[in-house]
């Protein structure tokens, strides 16, 4: 955790955002986020009035946005309609010039929740959300306090 702030600009811009798709930097992206979602039950202790959890298992979740600049996503999940689940990895970074590094993190076992063939509108630039589902996440590079 950041001790101290020595200035606004320390803050890292998600304008610096960069994702790759197995090895592929994927240009279009606009937004993306991944998290991993604790499933607790809950424990009742005697003696204590509010009841605690207990971390039973994780989901993680996520998704990417896309400029709709071509048909690659298209093409990417093409087996889909055949009962092909194609799987990936995904390298995210967040490298603001201003912050006091880069973060890279990989996920793993990346499986696209939907496809979407058609979605557009008059007068819009083209976008497509992707969400995703994952097994695993490795921290590749961390931000630290200079």
């Amino acid at each position: 955790m950041a001790r101290t702030i020595d200035r606004a600009s320390r803050v890292v811009s998600g304008t610096w955002g960069q994702l790759w798709l197995d090895g592929e930097l994927i240009a279009e992206v606009s937004a993306f986020q991944a998290k991993f979602t604790k499933n607790k039950q809950t424990v009742y202790l005697c003696g204590q009035f509010v009841n605690d959890t207990k971390a039973m298992s994780a989901d993680g979740k996520g998704s990417v946005t896309l400029y709709k600049v071509d048909s690659g996503n298209l093409a990417r999940e093409e087996g889909l309609q055949n009962g092909v689940d194609r799987r990936y990895t995904i390298i995210s970074k967040l490298a603001d010039p201003d912050s006091f590094g880069a973060e890279r993190i990989a996920l793993y076992n990346v499986s696209m929740d939907d496809l979407t063939l058609a979605d557009w509108k008059a007068n819009s630039t083209g976008e497509i959300t992707m969400p995703f589902t994952f097994t695993r996440y490795q921290l590749l590079d961390t931000i630290t306090e200079a």
